[in-house]
């Protein structure tokens, strides 16, 4: 019989099944599809020689991760760049606010009056980042916060909305500038602790950037695939999980896999009736010939650009895709240039490009256009350089992974409580039912995102299960 078996090979199956590995615990890994990585692949999706990342693609929580900054993951090929900014955010008058690794050169982007403003909200926190990351990402507490007071501190600016905390910039581009950070988890911005979720990516840029991996996003999964063939581990792939008794005898099972999925194969009933999904995303991979034609300066060497004219206009389009059901006219965009830091990705002179905007949970619609009149507005000249594209709406986003449900990316809602306490209300996110199944994905905390935590905090649960069983 084995100790664990995990059930989905993303970033948090993975990590998850390294973590009980390094203790000493037999782990096996079952995979659906004929591939590893869940949100964490690069595929040639377009022409020969361009090496796209299906979902993710810029990884500021990855290299703040602690689960990931804990394994060796450099012996196994995973390399940082880089890129000469994380993040830009031009505006149509040719202007840019940024998210520089520099506090002071970020602080300068957003104007005078908002200078110090910024300086003052980031200062107060960076300098014991690294531990607030761990204590924030361990909530609902897996451990004892190591350093409550900051933790505290962070909580009372963190939980209010984020449109709170835009009150105290008086221009607009340090407000358009956070609005785009909350939105990279598809949350309103009136919503329960989105200051935190802008902060939390604000500090991660100062901390250690926004790089991305070299090669591609399937880099970071096939590291952890690789530390954890050599502690003992299996991989299976091409192996759909459809009950329990598909799976071979264990003294527990990790699941990472949406809510819905976990109670379908379990016979768990109507246990995460309660848990809501978000909107989708409707994403856009290209082949370019050549660099983003950008009006403004900064975003040429960003590697993330957020596109929104301004605050009012990405509200309006997170309003449209996540409570009045339908696509925006004028979409919030997160686009990732990986070329600027990873040369490999697209033939010489050539470039991938990466851009979603936000739409209904199983839209079915196409956002082509309007994504890319967006583009042409901060970009003019942006049409002519495409060779090729690759497009996946909620459907598409779907098939590839299940965890995916109706092209909600951030599996399940990124709002109300269930911002901070997901599957269900409780402080034992990772247990289920059964005493010996665990959920590890992106629907519990610290939520969506590839950096581990998910897996990494479920694990603690399982092993504490198998010391307590005799193991």
């Amino acid at each position: 019989m084995l100790d664990t078996v995990v059930v989905g090979a993303g970033p948090n199956g993975l990590t998850a099944a390294v973590e009980l590995a390094r203790r000493g615990f037999s782990v096996a890994v079952f995979e659906a599809r004929d591939t590893i990585g869940g949100g964490a692949r690069t595929e040639e999706l377009t022409l020969p020689g361009f090496r796209h990342d299906p979902c993710s693609a810029a990884h500021p929580l990855a290299v703040n991760s602690p689960a990931f900054r804990s394994l060796p993951l450099e012996r196994y090929g995973l390399e940082w760049l880089h890129p000469d900014l994380p993040m830009a955010h031009p505006f149509p008058d040719g202007s840019a606010a940024v998210l520089s690794r520099s506090v002071a050169e970020s602080a300068a982007s957003f104007g005078p009056r908002d200078a110090g403003t910024y300086r003052r909200l980031i200062e107060s926190f960076l300098p014991r980042w690294d531990t607030l990351a761990r204590d924030f990402m361990a909530l609902p507490l897996t451990a004892l916060p190591r350093d409550p007071v900051t933790l505290a501190r962070f909580g009372l600016v963190g939980l209010p909305p984020s449109t709170w905390l835009m009150r105290r910039f008086r221009d607009e581009k340090a407000r358009t500038l956070f609005a785009g950070l909350v939105a990279h988890v598809m949350a309103p911005l009136g919503g329960l602790a989105t200051s935190a979720v802008g902060l939390v990516f604000a500090l991660a840029a100062h901390a250690r950037g926004w790089p991305v991996a070299r090669g591609g996003s399937q880099s970071i999964s096939d590291a952890l695939a690789g530390y954890l063939t050599d502690l003992g581990g299996t991989l299976h792939t091409d192996f759909e999980v459809k009950r329990l008794d598909d799976l071979p005898p264990a003294r527990a099972y990790v699941f990472d896999t949406s809510p819905a999925a976990l109670a379908r194969i379990a016979g768990f009933g109507r246990y995460y009736e309660g848990y809501r999904y978000g909107p989708g995303v409707f994403k856009i991979d290209y082949a370019l010939d050549g660099p983003v034609p950008w009006t403004a300066e900064e975003p040429r060497t960003a590697g993330t650009v957020q596109i929104g004219a301004d605050s009012a206009e990405i509200g309006a389009a997170l309003h449209a895709a996540s409570r009045a059901g339908r696509a925006p006219d004028r979409p919030f965009l997160i686009t990732v240039q990986p070329g600027v830091a990873d040369p490999t990705r697209a033939p010489a002179g050539k470039q991938v490009f990466w851009a979603y905007g936000h739409v209904p949970g199983g839209w079915t619609g196409d956002l082509t256009d309007a994504i890319e009149r967006q583009l042409e507005r901060f970009a003019p000249g942006f049409r002519d350089r495409i060779l090729a594209r690759a497009t996946a709406g909620p459907p598409e986003l779907a098939a590839r992974n299940a965890n995916y449900v109706g092209g909600d990316i951030a599996t399940g809602a990124v709002s109300g409580l269930q911002i901070l306490l997901r599957p269900r209300l409780s402080l034992f996110p990772y247990a289920t039912p059964h005493p010996a199944v665990f959920i590890c994905s992106s629907a519990t905390p610290p939520g969506p995102g590839v950096h581990g935590m998910s897996g990494h905090n479920a694990a603690k649960a399982v092993w504490r299960r198998l010391r307590q069983s005799g193991g």
